[in-house]
C-alpha cells in the first residue's frame, strides 16, 4: 500500500528525515515510537503530502506523490489522518464535521453522507452527541469525531499523528479501544504513538525512529523484549519507567 523509498527532508539547514526506506502492506498495522523531535510527526505527514519530502521516493497505493495537485488530491482521498488536536470545526456540529468532506470533495448526495456518518458515529460510540458543536465534548469524544470524520471519507489508510497526547489519562482508553477496534477491522494503519500498550496489542511491527532515521524494526514481541539497538533500548527503559 505504502512504498517509501530513499526519502529525505530539509528544514533549511535543519535535516530532519534521513534516508528513510519502508514498505507497508495492506492491512498492516505500524506503530512509530521515538523520542521527542526524532522525525516521527514530519515522516508520517509526507506521506499524504502535508509536508513536503525533498529527495527519494513515496508511492501510495500505486501513485507518486509529486507536485502534481491532482495526485497530492487522489492520495489524500485515500488517506485519513487523524492529529493530536482534533482540528473539528468548531462552528459546525459533529454531524456536519463528519459529512463536509464527503459532500464537497466526493460530491456524495447529503443525506447519503448524514447515514454514511451516522453509522460511523455509531460505530466510535457517540451518535447521541451527533446535533453537538464540538465545544459541547470531551476532549476524548472530539478525537473519537474526527476519527468518524476520517473514516467518513473510506479511506483505505488511516494515519494517527499522536492521536491521545492531548488526552486527559481517562480519557486516553475509549480512543484507543476505538482505534483497537478499527485495527481489528483490517485497516492499514500507522500510528505515533507513546501508548505501548497499544502497540503490544495492535502492531505488526514497530519501528523505531530516533534523529530522523529508523533505527530499528521489529514485530511487538521482539521489540519489546529484546531492542537490538542501544538507542531503542534506552528510549524502552525511560518509557517503562514513565
Amino acid at each position: 500500500m505504502i512504498r517509501i523509498e530513499g526519502v529525505h527532508k530539509w528544514y533549511g539547514g535543519f535535516h530532519v528525515l534521513k534516508n528513510l526506506n519502508l514498505t507497508v502492506r495492506q492491512g498492516e498495522k505500524i506503530v512509530i515510537c521515538g523520542p521527542s523531535g526524532s522525525g516521527k510527526s514530519t515522516f508520517i505527514r509526507c506521506i499524504n503530502r502535508l509536508e513536503e519530502h525533498q529527495h527519494g521516493s513515496i508511492i501510495v497505493d500505486d501513485i507518486e506523490l509529486t507536485d502534481d495537485v491532482r495526485q497530492i488530491d487522489s492520495v489524500r482521498r485515500d488517506v485519513g489522518m487523524v492529529f493530536q488536536h482534533f482540528n473539528l470545526f468548531p462552528h459546525l456540529t459533529v454531524l456536519e464535521n463528519c459529512c463536509l468532506a464527503p459532500v464537497w470533495v466526493k460530491k456524495i448526495p447529503r443525506k447519503e453522507a448524514e447515514s454514511t456518518a451516522m453509522e460511523y458515529l455509531e460505530r466510535v460510540r457517540i451518535p447521541d452527541q451527533a446535533n453537538k458543536y464540538p465545544g459541547q465534548l470531551s476532549g476524548g469524544q472530539q478525537q473519537r469525531v474526527a476519527i468518524a470524520r476520517a473514516l467518513c471519507m473510506k479511506p483505505k489508510i488511516m494515519l494517527f499523528d499522536e492521536p491521545t497526547s492531548a488526552l486527559d489519562p481517562e480519557m486516553i482508553a475509549e480512543v484507543l479501544d476505538v482505534m483497537i477496534e478499527l485495527a481489528g477491522s483490517g485497516m492499514t494503519m500507522l500510528c505515533v504513538t507513546h501508548e505501548m500498550g497499544f502497540a503490544k496489542t495492535v502492531a505488526d511491527r514497530v519501528i523505531f525512529m530516533d534523529a530522523g532515521e529508523i533505527v530499528e524494526q521489529a514485530p511487538p514481541q521482539e521489540f519489546f523484549s529484546n531492542p537490538k539497538e542501544p538507542r531503542a533500548q534506552k528510549f524502552l527503559q525511560q518509557i517503562l519507567q514513565h
